[in-house]
């Protein structure tokens, strides 16, 4: 062994709950050290929000996430909220915008967030090492030091090193995005110490189709149109984009959190108007047009060309005065209620977050430390806590990694 280093607090893991853990706990006047597996750090905040990071949201609230316990995130968003986050931005003079539904994202590039955050890690003493690989956690639980760790480091020429610790942090993420670091290393160690785990599922992701439907969507492979999307009892009015696959797009992201194989979604085409009622009015004004002319207005042509050949098939070329109000009827129906059952979803290779994670009933709310081993502590991703899109999922990352920050 080359190294052996004790230290008050190691984070495993150096993103957004990972690093803000680490500031948190090093203003304290503890030694902190991080432990990043990848050669960079925060590769997920550099890569968000189309690389202008949408690190929080005006509208914070604990409806906006999912958990097997819908109460758990509550005291961690209320010690450190949105508007915290946002005077720590400005204090960094970060130029940053309000978008729809209170997105905040920077108006330069996703760099000033990670920037600000590693000024802050300098500024606080926080030790960082990269290419970093964790052999083996053990508990030694002596009055020292409760955890050993059994390092690997992959740079040029693979080094073994031990470090010591009293507050071990997982902030390892989770599944999602792999090519930027994403792992189940997390479980890994949840499983070794017994802490129990909620099932994994891929979440704000795309959805595909085979068949005949994932030919429609490849038809119309980059368009875009508002939609209000449905499934299991939610409802978001947001963009839909057709792909080669399927769907995708912020109102299939957000709807993609609820959906499980086998299971509906409803999606209405026309979310401000009874396209029933307005399809029976073209006929009364305008008889001669066809109803592909009539709804030009409305959607796009190549969209409108697709759905005829679904939803009017046998009709194609006639004229308003020649369609029953029943057949209208029909046709506004399905343009306000279209069921479509997506075979799956394109995984953990294009979703944003994991959905479920450590069971929140294995941690305090208050300082997310696990209650069946002293020390050790879960935030971000890692738990069963999963935002919705818009900048939740920063904020529990900012929110979960001071909570423990100020515990550990």
């Amino acid at each position: 062994m080359n190294k052996v280093d004790k230290y008050d607090v190691i984070i495993l893991g150096a993103g957004a709950a990972g690093l803000f853990c680490a500031i948190t706990a090093a203003r304290r006047g503890l030694s902190v050290l991080v432990l990043e597996k990848s050669n960079k750090v925060g590769k997920k905040i550099l890569m968000s929000g189309g690389g202008r990071c949408n690190f929080t949201n005006l509208f914070i609230s604990a409806e906006n996430f999912i958990s097997s316990n819908s109460h758990f995130c509550k005291s961690a968003l209320a010690r450190f909220t949105q508007w915290d986050f946002i005077d720590l931005v400005e204090k960094y003079n970060i130029e940053y915008e309000e978008r729809k539904h209170g997105q905040l994202f920077c108006i330069n590039s996703s760099k000033d967030i990670l920037s600000m955050l590693l000024r802050e890690c300098d500024d606080a003493g926080v030790q960082i090492k990269t290419h970093v690989d964790l052999d083996i956690v053990e508990n030694l639980s002596t009055s020292e030091s409760f955890f050993k760790l059994s390092l690997s480091h992959t740079g040029q020429e693979i080094k073994k090193d031990e470090f010591f610790c009293k507050s071990l942090v997982v902030a390892t993420g989770a599944l999602s995005i792999p090519t930027l670091g994403g792992s189940g290393r997390g479980y890994d160690i949840a499983d070794q110490f017994g802490v129990k785990l909620r099932p994994r599922s891929a979440g704000l992701v795309p959805l595909m189709f085979d068949g005949s439907m994932k030919e429609f969507c490849e038809s119309l492979s980059g368009v875009s149109i508002k939609v209000e999307i449905s499934c299991e009892g939610k409802t978001f009015e947001e963009q839909l984009l057709f792909t080669h696959r399927g769907i995708s797009g912020p109102a299939v992201l957000q709807i993609s959190n609820y959906w499980k194989k086998g299971v509906a979604v409803e999606i209405n085409l026309m979310p401000k108007d009874d396209a029933a009622k307005l399809l029976r009015s073209f006929k009364d004004k305008n008889p001669s047009k066809n109803l592909n002319n009539s709804l030009k207005s409305y959607f796009p042509k190549a969209l409108i060309f697709a759905l005829q050949k679904v939803f009017w098939p046998d009709s194609q070329d006639n004229l308003m005065a020649e369609f029953s109000n029943k057949q209208l009827s029909a046709i506004g129906e399905k343009l306000n209620k279209w069921i479509i059952y997506p075979s799956e979803s394109e995984g953990y290779r294009k979703a944003e977050v994991t959905l479920g994670g450590v069971d929140t009933d294995e941690l305090s709310s208050k300082s997310m430390e696990c209650k069946r081993q002293s020390g050790l502590f879960f935030i971000g991703e890692v738990v069963d806590v999963t935002g919705h899109l818009g900048g939740y999922n920063f904020q529990w990352a900012w929110s979960s990694g001071y909570a423990a920050g100020l515990s550990v």
